[in-house]
């Protein structure tokens, strides 16, 4: 992760003078004002925190939250966040916000915020504590279209205008457009898609992600078919019975938290009601981090190891 943010910080401009301000921006349903570029800034899981990083703004945040109480840091990603403070392992609390005097959160429905919960920006505002929320995470409170690469390049631009380091954000989306363009082109001649079952975790119910999580976009940029495309939720657990209806061909695993990707894929191998599913008995898995499936900086190299992965035979020069 270190390495990918220096290379991308080493290739994209220095920030410009600050904009001018105010600001404004849409977060979901709001549009939320700043007077001025967040100097004490506070993020929410690692994808969101990754964001930051690499649009350069480590040395505005005064912490991150959200990580440690269900994922594993890397070496890389624990170095990029060295000298950052976690100011709670899991969901923060207004006080742990406060007692930092944070001047911005960066967070999402179902990425440190919930619906009716103790942290939301309703309950923030009083305390002249803005948020911006992750736009793929919007379809928790309100209609949204099924997930797109647009919803990350949107919050990269609005973070860019937010900080005043739009020249950087605009490099970086240009370099994350480019990536996926070079996979669109190279499947320009696929007819061929394959249905795709994202598997999170769970045994007596799976968690997926259904048209409006960013797998949706992940997979379609790919070249292949999300097989839960009809279920209109991001996040959420379907029944086994309608995977196996489904007969996915490929099954991609999401691999962090305490069972390993190894184990998940033995658990769907040894599952009887599994047993007749076209990748189980291909034994066809592909292994995604969460960095790579969540919103981030990540997706452009999900969507070059999915296509490698569903279609090797354009891309065998890029196989090791």
């Amino acid at each position: 992760m270190k390495r990918l943010l220096l290379s991308l910080l080493a290739t994209l401009p220095l920030a410009a003078p600050a904009s001018d301000y105010p600001v404004t921006v849409h977060s979901c349903a709001r549009s939320v004002t700043f007077e001025h570029a967040p100097q004490r800034a506070v993020s929410h899981d690692i994808n969101l925190t990754g964001m930051l990083l690499a649009l350069g703004l480590k040395e505005r945040m005064i912490g991150y939250s959200g990580i440690s109480g269900w994922k594993t840091l890397d070496p890389s990603l624990r170095e990029a966040l060295d000298g950052l403070p976690e100011l709670a392992p899991r969901y923060p609390s207004v006080e742990n916000l406060l007692d930092a005097n944070v001047d911005f959160l960066f967070a999402g429905w179902g990425y440190g915020m919930q619906v009716g919960g103790p942290l939301t920006p309703e309950r923030l505002a009083p305390f002249g504590l803005p948020v911006y929320e992750l736009s793929e995470s919007c379809s928790k409170i309100m209609p949204r279209p099924a997930a797109s690469l647009e919803d990350l390049y949107t919050d990269l631009g609005n973070l860019g205008r937010i900080f005043g380091v739009t020249p950087r954000a605009e490099a970086l989306i240009t370099q994350l457009r480019q990536r996926v363009a070079r996979v669109t082109t190279s499947l320009a001649s696929v007819h061929d898609r394959p249905q795709v079952f994202l598997y999170d975790s769970g045994e007596d119910r799976p968690t997926t992600s259904g048209r409006l999580g960013m797998p949706q976009a992940l997979i379609k940029a790919a070249g292949g078919d999300n097989v839960m495309a009809d279920v209109a939720a991001s996040w959420t657990e379907v029944g086994w019975e309608s995977v196996v209806e489904r007969d996915p061909e490929v099954i991609v695993i999401v691999d962090y938290g305490p069972t390993s990707w190894e184990q998940k894929r033995d658990f769907l191998l040894q599952h009887p009601a599994l047993a007749e599913v076209r990748a189980i008995r291909e034994r066809r898995f592909v292994v995604l981090s969460y960095l790579q499936v969540t919103p981030s900086v990540d997706n452009a190299s999900a969507i070059e190891r999915l296509a490698a992965a569903l279609h090797p035979q354009l891309f065998a020069e890029a196989r090791p």
